[in-house]
């Protein structure tokens, strides 16, 4: 079991590197989209703009949609999860993968109750929306570590929603594709615990 980490210029690769260690995982970080024909799952994960996934230019997604064809499980972490989707309101000429239906958009407290502030950072609760292989053994409001502005909505690809100011999708899955919205790799045991079903599934 070989995961592709892939790094855009836009991911804390540091932090999830660490816990793919600590579960004893065996990756690498292929400096080419030719280096994913060996791997054996894909994590992309991201911090920051929307704008950085432009880097994923089509040779990459070529390569990804090739893993994700032969059955190779695919992993996509805080802006790797929006670029799961059509695109996002915050890069507005840039396309994502396009394996979920749906635009990304800016937090906003639809309901006008209450003050929050964006972006939304800290602990929140997932709920979970339907089953799901990622969030085997996660428990109804167990706590994750978010730091995001954009969030995805929540479609029939939604596995668990969270709520800040309007409910929004902090986990996604479609048959081997997932993404959840927060970072596991800084959430814990609940985190830890997401990134093992991941692994299980590659297994």
């Amino acid at each position: 079991m070989s995961i592709a980490l892939i790094d855009y210029g836009a991911g804390n690769l540091t932090s999830v590197r660490k816990a793919l260690t600590h579960l004893g995982a065996s990756f690498e970080t292929p400096s080419s989209p030719a280096g994913l024909a060996s791997s054996t799952g894909v994590i992309v994960p991201g911090v920051g703009n929307f704008a950085a996934t432009a880097a994923l230019g089509d040779e990459w997604r070529s390569a990804i949609a090739d893993a994700v064809g032969r059955g190779r499980p695919l992993l996509g972490i805080c802006l790797g999860l929006q670029w799961l989707f059509n695109g996002s309101t915050e890069a507005p000429a840039l396309t994502g993968f396009g394996a979920m239906t749906g635009t990304c958009t800016r937090i906003s407290n639809a309901d006008g109750a209450g003050h929050f502030k964006v972006p939304h950072v800290g602990w929140n609760s997932l709920h979970a929306t339907r089953p799901s292989w990622l969030l085997e053994d996660i428990g109804e409001g167990d706590q994750v570590y978010f730091t995001h502005s954009y969030a995805a909505p929540v479609t029939v690809d939604c596995v668990a929603s969270t709520t800040y100011g309007v409910e929004f999708a902090s986990v996604v899955e479609r048959d081997s594709i997932c993404g959840v919205q927060f970072h596991p790799e800084k959430s814990g045991d609940v985190g830890l615990q997401i990134l093992r079903n991941f692994l299980r599934r590659i297994g």
